[in-house]
């Protein structure tokens, strides 16, 4: 496998953690009533959208987790302490009511996707992921496209999120992936 093309990934994990460092500091400026108001979003709220990238990046977690165990090899970052989310969880499902705990498991999680990513084996992304998704539709494809996914569907909730912050007036500022080079 290409060196470069498990860079990118790498390049993206750092992305990550820049963009929600910067959503998660703007969000911090907000009162809690103003983080939990309802917006008309997907999610309703901003809080609610980010419990839900913390719930869709530990199912997915689990899923490279397991991938990896299917053959063979561990994936430096994703223990039990990442993956913990409790049985049941549904997409929509808010695991941190209050603000500090759902930050302190942000940073948790982008802690390990980083040490993930650091450690990713080369062969990695192109081993077979076998998993239900949340319809319970067995799905089969290469690790690679579940991985593009995964940091595709954070930049997406993340765009929702600042939307939501300049509906309350607040500006992030650049998002884009190329203003981190």
């Amino acid at each position: 496998m290409n060196e470069a093309f498990i860079d990118n990934y790498r390049f993206l994990a750092k992305y990550n953690r820049w963009m929600n460092q910067r959503l998660y500091a703007a969000c911090e400026t907000l009162g809690d009533e103003e983080r939990k108001r309802e917006r008309g979003a997907f999610f309703g709220s901003l809080h609610r959208t980010l419990n839900h990238l913390v719930v869709a990046d530990q199912i997915w977690l689990r899923r490279f987790a397991q991938c990896g165990l299917d053959h063979g090899i561990t994936l430096a970052g994703l223990d039990s302490a990442v993956l913990d989310l409790p049985p049941g969880s549904q997409l929509d499902t808010v695991l941190f009511d209050g603000w500090d705990e759902l930050r302190a498991k942000r940073e948790q999680l982008d802690a390990a996707i980083e040490t993930w990513m650091a450690g990713l084996p080369e062969t990695y992304s192109q081993l077979t992921m076998r998993y239900s998704n949340s319809k319970g539709v067995q799905r089969e494809h290469p690790a690679w496209q579940a991985m593009t996914h995964f940091f595709n569907h954070q930049t997406h909730h993340r765009g929702q999120a600042t939307t939501l912050l300049a509906q309350a007036g607040m500006d992030v500022g650049v998002t884009d992936l190329i203003a981190l080079v």
